[in-house]
């Protein structure tokens, strides 16, 4: 009885390893590269917040506005190159408010 719970316990395990290496779990970020400015901006409207990529290796956090951020940063406007567009407006993204008081 003990071999046949270790056996199942070991396919589980075997199959949620595979899954887990398999190209279909891994999450892919949208790319403002693949769409129209339009669906980049109502993409973030949407979401409030998402992660999008603009180019190889590049990608940021944009928000539709401050409510995404915290209480410590700012929203800062941004653009992103997209389909149709080599300067989009997508949305926001939050930066740390500067300490005015800092020298």
């Amino acid at each position: 009885m003990r071999l046949i719970f270790r056996l199942f316990f070991l396919t589980i395990s075997l199959a949620g390893l595979a899954f887990a290496l398999s190209p279909a779990h891994a999450q892919r970020r949208p790319d403002s590269l693949t769409m129209s400015c339009a669906a980049a901006k109502s993409l973030v409207d949407r979401a409030g917040a998402v992660v999008m990529q603009s180019g190889p290796n590049i990608y940021d956090r944009y928000v539709s506005h401050s409510g995404h951020c915290t209480r410590s940063e700012e929203t800062i406007p941004a653009f992103v190159p997209s389909a149709d567009s080599r300067v989009c407006f997508a949305g926001y993204t939050c930066r740390e408010k500067e300490d005015v008081n800092d020298p």
